[in-house]
């Protein structure tokens, strides 16, 4: 099997930053904790094609109340590769568990963008749901990609979120 990618945590000043934007309730000790406990995904069998999100901390997740998470991760994935991000089918089934954007694309120049490639799931449910720090809530599958014949794109990605347009 080809190896195409590998995952690796962002800096804690990148996770602090982020983190502090979504949750400012959130100290820096406690922040910290949670850096120290960031998972890397993995496979939880050698036939999965998906690759498990952990939660970094406790999330109370609310019917039609969007939460974005930051994981601490970051991919960096070789060209001609994408990582496509989904809800773990168990959350789908028994909560309505959503990624806001369907399905999250992770291109391999955004391991270089400013936030360092932060990977963040924004997400909600349609039914009430707490999830514990660890439990494994999005999977990202890698799969090839192709281009046109004439194509020429020639952007260079600087920003996170939305930045190339």
């Amino acid at each position: 099997m080809e190896r195409i990618a590998r995952f690796e945590k962002v800096s804690l000043q990148q996770f602090a930053e982020d983190i502090k934007k979504l949750f400012p309730n959130f100290s820096e000790e406690k922040i910290a904790d949670i850096y120290g406990g960031i998972v890397l995904p993995r496979r939880a069998t050698a036939g999965s094609a998906g690759y498990d999100f952990f939660l970094p901390f406790d999330v109370d997740f609310l019917p039609d109340v969007r939460v974005t998470v930051p994981t601490g991760i970051r991919a960096e994935i070789a060209e001609g590769w994408v990582l496509n991000l989904y809800p773990r089918s168990g959350l789908g089934f028994k909560h309505g568990f959503r990624l806001e954007n369907t399905v999250g694309i992770i291109d391999s120049d955004y391991y270089n963008a400013k936030n360092q490639g932060h990977i963040m799931a924004k997400a909600s449910v349609s039914s009430a749901v707490s999830l514990e720090a660890g439990k494994a809530f999005i999977q990202g599958v890698f799969l090839p990609f192709g281009i046109t014949e004439d194509d020429n794109a020639d952007g260079e990605r600087v920003g996170g979120f939305g930045s190339s347009g």
